[in-house]
C-alpha cells in the first residue's frame, strides 16, 4: 500500500483524472482524503478557468475572422501617457488560458501574457498618446484617436473591431462592447498590452524623476504622488489639463 505522502505527491503531480485515482476515493485514510478534496478542487478550477476562457473565445467568434480588440491604459493618471493596444488574435487561441482583465492579474503574470500574446497574436500595435495631445484635445478625444491609430497601425487589416467602452470614427464594422475586457479574449489581450506598455514606460520615466515615485504609482493621483507635486511641482510628463495640476500652474 502506498504511503500518504506518496499518494498526496502523485496526486499533486496530476494534471487529470487518471484509472489509478479510483483506489484513492476508497481509501480510507483522512490524509489522503485530505488529498483527494484538494485535487478535486484544483481540477474543479482548472475546468472554470477553461470554462470562462471557451467563453471568451465564443464571445469573440460571433463577430467572425480577424476580429481586432480594443483597449487602453492610464486614462486616469496626472502624469504619462494614454496607451492603447488593438490586437488580432487566432481562432481558438488556447496559448491564453488564464488571460483575464490586465487589473485582475498579478504583475509577473500581466508580463508573461503580454509575451504569449506577442507570439500568438496574427497581429497586434501599441501607441502612445503623449500628454501634450491629452491637453490640447481632452483625455477622451485622445484614448479615442489613439485607438484609432492602433486600428491603423495593424499589419493585418481588421474585419471587425471590438473596442471596450468605446465607439471609434473608423470605416470597420464595429460594436463598443462595455466591461469588454471581461467578455472578450481579444480585448483582454489588448488591455494587458496595453497596461505593460504603460507601466514600463511609468519605471523609465521614474528613473528620470526619481522623487516622484512612478514606478510605484505609475502617475495616479495617490498621497505620494500628491506630496511630491506640491514639494517639487509638475514635470513636463504631468497632464496640464489635470487637477490639482491645472491650479499649480495658474498660480
Amino acid at each position: 500500500m502506498q504511503t500518504i505522502k506518496e499518494i498526496t505527491t502523485a496526486l499533486r503531480a496530476a494534471t487529470a483524472h487518471e484509472p489509478w485515482m479510483d483506489t484513492v476515493q476508497q481509501d480510507g485514510r483522512a490524509g489522503v482524503q485530505k488529498a483527494w478534496q484538494q485535487f478535486l478542487k484544483r481540477m474543479e478550477k482548472k475546468q472554470q478557468l477553461q470554462r470562462e476562457h471557451d467563453a471568451k473565445i465564443a464571445f469573440d467568434a460571433q463577430f467572425g475572422q480577424l476580429v481586432a480588440g480594443i483597449d487602453e491604459a492610464g486614462r486616469g493618471p496626472l502624469a504619462g501617457p494614454v496607451v492603447t493596444a488593438a490586437v488580432i488574435l487566432p481562432e481558438n487561441c488556447q496559448a491564453l488560458l488564464g488571460l483575464n482583465d490586465s487589473k485582475q492579474l498579478s504583475k509577473e503574470t500581466r508580463e508573461k501574457m503580454s509575451k504569449l500574446v506577442k507570439e500568438h497574436a496574427i497581429s497586434y500595435s501599441i501607441h502612445f498618446q503623449n500628454t501634450k495631445v491629452i491637453d490640447d484635445i481632452n483625455i477622451y478625444e485622445a484614448t479615442k484617436q489613439s485607438m484609432v491609430t492602433s486600428i491603423e497601425t495593424l499589419k493585418i487589416k481588421p474585419n471587425f473591431v471590438i473596442a471596450d467602452a468605446m465607439t471609434l470614427p473608423i470605416n470597420l464594422p464595429q460594436k463598443s462592447i462595455i466591461k469588454g475586457d471581461a467578455q472578450s479574449l481579444a480585448i483582454a489581450a489588448a488591455s494587458i498590452l496595453a497596461k505593460t506598455a504603460r507601466d514600463e514606460y511609468m519605471e523609465k520615466l521614474a528613473q528620470e524623476f526619481p522623487q516622484y515615485g512612478f514606478e510605484q504609482h505609475a502617475g495616479y493621483g495617490t498621497k505620494q504622488h500628491l506630496e511630491a507635486l506640491a514639494k517639487y511641482g509638475p514635470t513636463i510628463h504631468h497632464r496640464a489639463s489635470f487637477e490639482p495640476i491645472k491650479s499649480m500652474m495658474k498660480g
